[in-house]
């Protein structure tokens, strides 16, 4: 009986022609691979920054409810100027804990796009819509997003300290609400990506 016939084994596909590689090369290679772990710097001193800056506003968040008992027991034509005081000092506390959340996500994106993904991240449920960055434009669209609205806050916190004399200064200050809230929006536009 013919035994059955083999298939003939599959053909190479040509190589291109590459030049021969200096002995060198491959220790200058994994030397050049492992320069990345440099990122480790500014990822420790960017949670060290966020460190600071979140110690720095729950500092004056501690401060300004010290200060309850004391408007409490103001009169009703103080209270006036003390609203606007206490609703800028609430402004910039919450601009500082963005700029510490900002400088978080600085660190969590430089490492995992330099250095390595991180495990606990990736099974974590909050983490797929906040921390996990997959390449560097998704970690600039998130700190762009959150600049976006350290900016908004800055914005509103300036706009409560300047004073409205003329009908002009309140006009100025809507058509600037309204491009900030237009920025806003844009942003949120990106969200379908």
């Amino acid at each position: 009986m013919p035994e059955p016939s083999q298939p003939p084994p599959p053909l190479e596909a040509p190589r291109p022609h590459q030049p021969p590689r200096p002995r060198s090369a491959p220790a200058f290679e994994r030397w050049l691979w492992a320069s990345r772990y440099l990122a480790v710097v500014p990822v420790v001193f960017a949670l060290l920054i966020a460190l600071f800056v979140c110690g720095f506003a729950t500092m004056d968040a501690i401060r300004l409810v010290s200060k309850v008992p004391a408007i409490v027991a103001m009169s009703d034509a103080d209270l006036v100027q003390v609203r606007l005081e206490t609703i800028a000092k609430v402004v910039k506390i919450i601009d500082l804990y963005l700029v510490a959340t900002f400088m978080v996500v600085f660190s969590l994106g430089l490492y995992e796009l330099f250095i390595a993904k991180l495990a606990v991240a990736e099974d974590a449920e909050v983490a797929e819509r906040l921390l996990l960055i997959r390449d560097l434009d998704d970690l600039k669209d998130r700190l762009a997003k959150i600049v976006l609205l350290i900016l908004a806050l800055l914005f509103l916190e300036q706009a409560l300290r300047v004073p409205l004399t003329q009908p002009l200064d309140l006009l100025y200050l809507a058509i600037g609400t309204l491009l900030v809230a237009g920025a806003l929006h844009l942003s949120r536009g990106s969200k379908g990506k």
